[in-house]
């Protein structure tokens, strides 16, 4: 077996897979992908048949990085001759005083010349008469919102990357790293793979790989879960005729039009109990079904019906709930990759990114990196504050 390479990923997950695909994209046969567990597995964050997509985003930066994700998508899709984006507009809801201020939102994405409508509570109800809302609500209406085909999209990155004669190796679990001289080199069982630079796209076990560099970030991991309904109008909520949508207030909760199930999807934002990999179940948490049939009672009454399937995820997020997208300071040849529990919309352009910055030095996109530092101010922090809503 091979056991020198330019380029080695470790985790192949959403970010992972990506990053595999682009890097091979410009080295070729030259990039290993390592995952512990079996490609396509739901131990993470990663699978499932649909992810959030959409342009509207708190600020400026974000809105910009979201843009050449939309971008990215086109190239991966034209590439893989498979559709992972369906557009079905995008609505943030929210009472006019709510926790996460929707102005937030409508600057930033005037700001970056996105266009979108500003309705009130009775016109969203007339335009989508699913929902119960009245003058105390308002919204936003983005139009290139949608869904991304999660699953087929990681499936697809893995595919492409194998194509272009990248070696992709799962059941391969890495338990340490180490710098030798001037490489990296990748601790897997008895296995010794060395490499000029590493990705680590791990997510919820980043900071079993950063031990190796005497570095840990300050991540919260929470056991999440989404729902799916069997609806008693099913029409009332296909793609064409019902958008994603957010609610805007504490709790946060988020939906689906009916897409690879018969019903759509429901989940509350950040809902779960702290866990850990090893700890976690995937056992349903019934106070948060309950917190989310309340809601639905109440706003979305037409949703609310037998479930079809309750799925959980791992959330790891920042303190900040930004991203982290930089190499170590002490070991510049590492890159650290994790995407705060709501990055699965770019993960084929952090991929793509990653490329850049290995093969480059640098990107087209530093300017929207910039805040994702791994050594701002808050993730020195012990026990840093925390704000996870977004």
């Amino acid at each position: 077996m091979r056991r020198d390479y330019a380029a080695i990923v470790v985790g192949l997950g959403g970010i992972g897979s990506a990053a595999a695909y682009w890097l091979a994209t410009r080295l070729g046969d030259d990039v290993l992908g390592l995952e512990q567990f079996e490609l396509g597995h739901s131990n993470g964050a990663s699978e499932d048949h649909s992810r959030i997509i959409r342009l509207s985003y708190h600020r400026p930066d974000y809105v910009r990085l979201a843009k050449r994700a939309y971008e990215t998508w086109r190239l991966v899709e034209a590439q893989a001759s498979e559709r992972f984006v369906l557009r079905t507009g995008g609505l943030d809801v929210a009472p006019r005083e709510a926790a996460i201020p929707l102005s937030d939102y409508s600057d930033s994405l005037a700001a970056e010349g996105v266009p979108f409508e500003h309705l009130d509570g009775p016109e969203i109800v007339r335009r989508w008469p699913q929902w119960r809302l009245d003058d105390r609500h308002h919204g936003l209406f983005q139009a290139d919102s949608g869904v991304v085909d999660a699953s087929r999209a990681n499936s697809a990155h893995r595919r492409l990357a194998r194509e272009l004669d990248a070696t992709l190796l799962e059941r391969t679990r890495v338990d340490g790293l180490r710098d030798a001289g001037g490489e990296i080199e990748v601790i897997a069982g008895d296995e010794r793979f060395r490499a000029g630079q590493v990705l680590l796209a791990a997510d919820a076990w980043t900071n079993d790989l950063l031990a190796s560099f005497d570095r840990r970030l300050p991540l919260t991991i929470t056991k999440e879960q989404v729902t799916y309904f069997a609806v008693g109008r099913p029409d009332d909520f296909a793609p064409d005729r019902f958008p994603i949508w957010i609610w805007m207030d504490d709790p946060c909760f988020y939906g689906f039009p009916s897409y690879g199930l018969p019903g759509p999807k429901v989940a509350q934002d950040v809902g779960g109990q702290e866990t850990t990999p090893a700890e976690r179940t995937f056992d349903p948490d019934p106070a948060a079904a309950e917190r989310v049939r309340g809601f639905l009672a109440r706003y979305l009454p037409g949703v609310l019906g037998p479930e079809l399937a309750t799925r959980t995820c791992l959330y790891t997020m920042t303190p900040d709930r930004d991203f982290v997208i930089d190499r170590l300071p002490d070991h510049p040849n590492v890159l650290v990759a994790l995407g705060a529990a709501h990055g699965f919309k770019f993960v084929s352009v952090f991929g793509r990114i990653a490329s850049e910055l290995v093969v480059d030095g640098q990107t087209l996109s530093a300017a929207e990196i910039a805040r994702f530092r791994i050594d701002r101010p808050i993730l020195l922090e012990a026990n840093p504050a925390t704000s996870f809503m977004v």
